[in-house]
């Protein structure tokens, strides 16, 4: 079995790489690099940035190519977590009807919005081939995540 980091590991890795002068362009792909090695439930990783605010434009991911690499604010799990300013956890992606289908593998996904001066500049998207991959532990996680990302914008 691979030795994983913690997600405090993980935390202090990604809080050292923000301090860097560099952090704007390293920390979106270090952010992928790390959960997608580091969490083995994590199968696609990506992060989309917000731009002209109506649309999502996938960044640095791991996993399978996606087919949505722009998203409409509004449209699919992703759109509708700009929409709402919250995460979202889906158990079973097949039951919800604003699911985009990318892999017939994904069983479930989490997206963390990254908010920057009070407004949602970006997110954090995970697929899970597991369902109900994403529990409230992995939400605070995450969350934490993306406020670190938050210095990429």
């Amino acid at each position: 079995m691979p030795n994983h980091l913690s997600h405090s590991e993980m935390l202090d890795r990604l809080r050292e790489i923000a301090r860097h002068a560099d952090a704007k362009t390293k920390l979106p792909f270090e952010t992928v690099q790390l959960l997608k090695d580091n969490c083995p439930h994590y199968d696609w990783v990506g992060i989309y940035t917000l731009e002209s605010n109506d649309e999502l434009v996938l960044g640095p991911f791991l996993g399978k190519p996606s087919p949505h690499t722009r998203i409409k604010v509004g449209a699919g799990i992703c759109g509708a977590a700009v929409r709402e300013e919250n995460t979202i956890i889906v158990d079973d992606v097949n039951s919800d009807p604003r699911y985009l289908a990318c892999s017939l593998e994904t069983k479930s996904e989490i997206v963390v919005p990254i908010f920057k001066d009070g407004r949602v500049v970006g997110e954090l998207d995970i697929d899970s081939q597991t369902p109900a991959a994403f529990t409230d532990q992995d939400r605070r996680f995450l969350e934490e995540v993306c406020e670190i990302l938050a210095a990429a914008y």
